[in-house]
């Protein structure tokens, strides 16, 4: 279930940070919208260590415009396995300093705000206050759970992982989460009292690489909440067993809530999306139906169709009804967007198919823009 984007985008991009982000800007249903609601993003992370430091690595050079990252520790020589934010030359310097040069380096438009101090109960509200994303990538339970009690306190989401070993969990936290979500805390994964004493990574190791994957993952689905695209993992906990190279999905609900009935009947398969010609989508134009062009304006800029209405993909997922009553013939580049948008209209009762082959089949037909 995708959630409404948590942040309001800015009002542009500048020049260069629109060619440095140019593989997001036309991904499907990403768009320019979503990277301008990374620039205007806040995401608060606590620690930048193994996990810490992929998660600063991937928002920065994903365009996020402010990260405060919260580590008392130095770097150290051991730290270098897994810690992929710090150098050699690092060693014996404060760890949130690797995440000041490291985003620099990858995005001169993002913020890091360094904030060298141990996180506790008292002042951990006070330190992710402004937040829009936090993430928790600290190796204590004690301050996992300080955090988790300030996010509470605070309303926003927590996007929260584990790595020991060759195994490692991830998921999000959110107790104030859209109407008719549950709310799910970190209790409701590990109460307190089961908690015990868990063993450090000196103590029993960690693959460095694994580090990486997960720290990947909570950065994607820190982007998913601030930009309103996927499905964050609310409510499902990732777990990811490296040596076996498996990863499982485990429910999890709000602590005393029951489980669902399991479904007694397997869905009915959706029926296939017809495809037609270029003669056909343009006969059914003139008979009236609309000529829906989903790619992204970046595209659209080269050349059209004749007659088209173009809507990105993203707009037309996000509110099917806007289109029209139908019916609708679909146009992307290949197809594969334009088969999306053709379901998601169909699912809301619209008539929908989908030009064959996309424009690049037809480009004889493409009307290049004029520009002013």
């Amino acid at each position: 279930m995708a959630f409404p984007p948590l942040v309001e985008p800015v009002a542009e991009l500048d020049d260069d940070e629109r060619l440095r982000t140019a593989r997001h800007r036309v991904l499907a249903g990403f768009g320019e919208i979503a990277q301008r609601r990374l620039a205007a993003a806040h995401v608060a992370v606590v620690g930048a260590g193994g996990l810490g430091s992929p998660v600063v690595l991937a928002l920065a050079a994903a365009g996020v415009g402010t990260l405060t990252v919260i580590d008392d520790d130095g770097v150290e020589a051991s730290n270098l396995q897994r810690q992929v934010m710090h150098r050699v030359g690092d060693v014996g310097r404060p760890k949130v300093d690797s995440a000041v040069r490291i985003a620099a380096d990858l995005s001169p438009t993002t913020v890091v705000l360094p904030v060298s101090a141990y996180l506790t109960r008292d002042n951990a509200a006070r330190l992710l206050e402004g937040a829009h994303v936090v993430i928790d990538g600290t190796d204590t339970f004690e301050t996992r759970d300080a955090v988790a009690v300030a996010c509470e306190r605070l309303g926003v989401p927590l996007v929260w992982g584990v790595v020991q070993e060759f195994h490692a969990q991830a998921t999000v936290f959110w107790t104030a989460p859209p109407a008719g979500v549950a709310a799910v805390r970190l209790s409701d994964l590990y109460p307190p009292e089961t908690v015990g004493d868990v063993p450090t990574c000196s103590q029993v190791g960690v693959l460095g690489s694994l580090c990486l994957q997960t720290g990947s993952l909570l950065a994607t689905e820190a982007i998913k909440l601030i930009t309103g695209v996927g499905d964050p993992l609310l409510g499902r906990v990732m777990v990811i067993d490296a040596l076996r190279g498996r990863t499982d999905e485990i429910p999890l609900r709000p602590a005393g809530a029951s489980a669902a009935a399991p479904a007694t009947t397997e869905p009915a398969a959706a029926a296939p999306i017809p495809h037609v010609s270029l003669d056909a989508a343009i006969a059914a134009q003139a008979a009236g139906a609309v000529l829906l062009d989903v790619r992204e304006p970046s595209e659209t800029a080269f050349g059209v169709l004749p007659g088209v209405v173009e809507r990105p993909l993203g707009d037309v997922l996000t509110d099917p009804a806007s289109v029209g009553d139908g019916p609708v013939v679909v146009v992307c580049k290949v197809g594969v967007r334009a088969e999306r948008a053709a379901r998601a209209l169909r699912d809301a009762g619209i008539e929908a198919s989908v030009l064959s082959g996309g424009m690049d089949a037809w480009p004889e037909a493409v009307v290049v823009r004029e520009h002013a």
